[in-house]
């Protein structure tokens, strides 16, 4: 749209710009397209920016996290308790390590999965719980951590959407066996392309996940084990390690927007959904109305971009539909009321106000 006065996001490169072309011009004169020293060199980076001992760089979020359920045995038989409100993406690497996606009801004030509603889907089949940080919002895991342990079972965390996010201090990703991330070029931390990791404290998990990613060789034309062809290739990588030294600085811009955000909405006939811990990264900022068309609508008018985060419940999906998927009543409930509102670093609080203020002038 020409007329637009607030785009819902600005993928330019800014600030880092000169930083990315210089990585791009280093790849290039170094002739190494994958698996080289820049994809070395950002796993090391970005397993300390996020807390862990390895990181190990992917194609893509979905098999990150395919390839930790593979690297732990998780397979045809196996049950993974997951939430249904969430990009399809993570029930569907579900799918693709040969194992059953079951869906666990949200905690509607946190929009996450419900520590208790996971528990009551716990049967003999489970094998691991896989909580995602939504919108930018941490799980509560120090209940699904307490749960996973005290039911024996693994502990995967899909971060693809909470990039250096904190619960009760700690980093998303390290409550787990290893935790998911996508560097999709909307993501808080995005490549120029698809690109994802997984990052983990255990050393042979991270050994044989890299292991998997390449085509399950121990070395060049040794196969070991049955992997696939998922590498983060350098241009990615050596593009990632240009802006990560950026990314605290604009987590904290995120924070100051969506603080601007929640101050200027009080009042506003749309509902905010809490902040429930410090540590949120704002991936994205919902509002719930029950009236969201009409209210996406008045948006549009006003020449406000918004998008829906996410309109069908995943247990709803006809993809699942063989997977016998559970009644999510809270979930199918946010997937219809649930608007997303502009919010990215170099967003300005004058375009925040002229937001809010376009909200409480609805009438309609």
């Amino acid at each position: 749209m020409s007329d637009l006065r607030v785009p819902f996001m600005d993928l330019h490169l800014t600030d880092e710009s000169a930083e990315v072309r210089q990585a791009i011009d280093r790849v290039i004169g170094s002739a190494w397209f994958v698996l080289g020293p820049e994809v070395s060199a950002f796993e090391r980076e970005f397993a300390a920016a996020s807390g862990a001992s390895h990181a190990i760089g992917v194609g893509n979020g979905t098999d990150a996290i395919a390839l930790i359920l593979r690297a732990l045995g998780i397979g045809a038989g196996d049950e993974v308790i997951t939430t249904p409100l969430s990009a399809a993406y993570t029930a569907l690497a579900i799918l693709m390590a040969g194992a059953r996606p079951v869906f666990a009801d949200i905690d509607p004030e946190r929009m996450t999965i419900d520590p208790a509603a996971t528990e009551r889907a716990i049967t003999a089949r489970t094998a691991a719980l896989l909580p995602v940080h939504l919108y930018g919002q941490p799980a509560d895991m120090n209940a699904l951590a307490a749960l996973a342990s005290r039911k024996g079972l693994a502990l995967i965390e899909d971060c693809c959407q909470a990039h250096l996010a904190t619960c009760v201090g700690r980093p998303v990703g390290t409550f787990g066996v290893a935790g998911a991330f996508s560097f999709y070029p909307t993501k808080n931390l995005g490549a120029l392309g698809d690109g994802g990791a997984v990052i983990t404290s255990d050393p042979a998990l991270a050994d044989r996940i890299g292991r998997l990613r390449n085509g399950g060789q121990s070395d060049r034309y040794h196969h070991v084990e049955a992997g696939v062809n998922s590498r983060l290739d350098e241009l990615q990588a050596a593009i990632l390690r240009a802006r990560l030294p950026t990314l605290r600085r604009k987590t904290e811009q995120r924070r100051a927007l969506a603080a601007e955000y929640r101050a200027q909405l009080r009042g506003a006939p749309v509902s905010v959904p809490k902040e429930m811990d410090a540590g949120h990264v704002y991936h994205l900022f919902p509002i719930r109305s029950r009236r969201r068309t009409q209210l996406q609508a008045h948006l549009r008018t006003a020449g406000i971009e918004t998008f829906v985060h996410y309109p069908v419940a995943i247990s709803q999906q006809p993809a699942f539909a063989t997977t016998d998927p559970a009644d999510c009543p809270n979930a199918v409930l946010a997937a219809g009321e649930v608007l997303s509102l502009p919010l990215y670093p170099g967003l300005q609080a004058a375009s925040v106000r002229t937001v809010a203020d376009a909200l409480r002038k609805d009438t309609i």
